[in-house]
């Protein structure tokens, strides 16, 4: 039952993923707790950190979760889109989060940024879909069955 339970963490990521992207493009859900977001302020963000150029970063940042979460919900390219995405926050925990340290930030103090403990978690879940693929239960899979029946499709016409 390895197929039902790698869609439930497809799809948990996937809401994350695409809840990180809609703030970095569009501001949504911006407050106190996940600040004003927008390409304005995350550009300024990424400029602030030595990203540059920052509004390219910001832009591919959001398109890339956003897309990225929609196409791993589906199961679809999953393995570049983990190491796209992998690659994406190992740059930003380097030029970020780990001056901060590891744990999350528990007691909301304004002096303190991102901390490294939710991008690695995030990251694992990235990681474990990079090396195993999104398996049955997805596209990727579908498209894998049929390549396997073609390809015996294949053999049998082989055998003499």
């Amino acid at each position: 039952m390895v197929g039902p339970g790698l869609l439930l963490l497809r799809c948990v990521l996937a809401t994350i993923l695409a809840m990180h992207g809609s703030h970095i493009l569009f501001g949504t859900s911006a407050g106190a707790g996940a600040g004003p977001g927008g390409l304005t302020e995350t550009a300024a963000y990424y400029a602030a950190i030595g990203l540059t150029p920052a509004m390219v970063f910001a832009v591919t940042a959001g398109v890339l979760r956003l897309a990225g979460a929609l196409l791993i919900a589906m199961g679809y390219f999953t393995r570049l889109i983990a190491g796209a995405l992998l690659i994406l926050d190992y740059l930003e925990m380097w030029k970020d989060s780990a001056r901060w340290g590891f744990f999350l930030n528990s007691m909301n103090d304004p002096t303190r940024g991102n901390v490294m403990e939710y991008a690695v978690l995030v990251d694992r879940v990235l990681a474990c879909l990079l090396v195993a693929g999104a398996l049955d239960w997805s596209l990727d899979g579908i498209r894998a069955q049929g390549a396997a029946a073609r390809a015996a499709g294949r053999a049998r016409l082989r055998r003499p």
